[in-house]
């Protein structure tokens, strides 16, 4: 981990770096998106009742923003087609960005690591994302089913070990239980 990455929640000011910053990340760095689709699910985060300000952050490095992360909250779901449990325990971790010229110089494993320290002061059970299960697994993160949290679409569908979850503190995350259902974004 470094110790010259500094996060802060994003302020309005911040927002036409952000593009800048998620636009290049992930046009270099994925195969699957140029950015344009994960700029529209942050703005469509930040206009939700699931937003959450002050877990929405930047990273910078010396005045200079190289990473961008949200957590915001995420209620679990009955089924595997719906009916969400109205929960405020537990946070999902998404979208994540690193500046490209930062890429693979520990940015991403330092900020998602202070801002899961932020996660836990403010009091989550536990934290849900979807990703590359050899990076999140790194910083605590486990396969999701073993917490009885299921996914229903994307990678996992494919790939189960790629939704995760990480429990802020031991056993915090017993007796809650459901699955993963992205559309209670379209009903927010």
């Amino acid at each position: 981990m470094r110790n010259d990455i500094a996060i802060r929640p994003e302020t309005q000011k911040d927002y036409k770096d952000i593009i800048s910053l998620v636009l290049r990340s992930f046009q270099e760095g994925t195969s699957y998106s140029d950015g344009t689709d994960i700029i529209a699910l942050i703005e469509e985060i930040r206009v939700s009742k699931y937003y959450i300000p002050e877990l929405s952050f930047v990273a910078e490095l010396n005045g200079k923003i190289v990473g961008h992360f949200l957590f915001s909250h995420f209620p679990l779901s009955r089924t595997p087609k719906g009916e969400h449990i109205d929960s405020k325990s537990i946070v999902m971790l998404a979208p994540v960005s690193v500046h490209a010229d930062y890429f693979h110089k520990h940015v991403g494993i330092t900020m998602l690591t202070l801002g899961i320290e932020k996660v836990k002061e403010l009091g989550f059970k536990g934290i849900t994302v979807e990703g590359d299960f050899h990076f999140y697994n790194r910083i605590g993160f486990k396969t999701s089913s073993q917490y009885k949290i299921y996914p229903t679409s994307g990678y996992p569908m494919s790939e189960p070990r790629c939704m995760m979850c990480q429990e802020t503190f031991e056993g915090s995350l017993e007796g809650i239980q459901g699955y993963i259902v992205y559309d209670m974004y379209c009903n927010a």
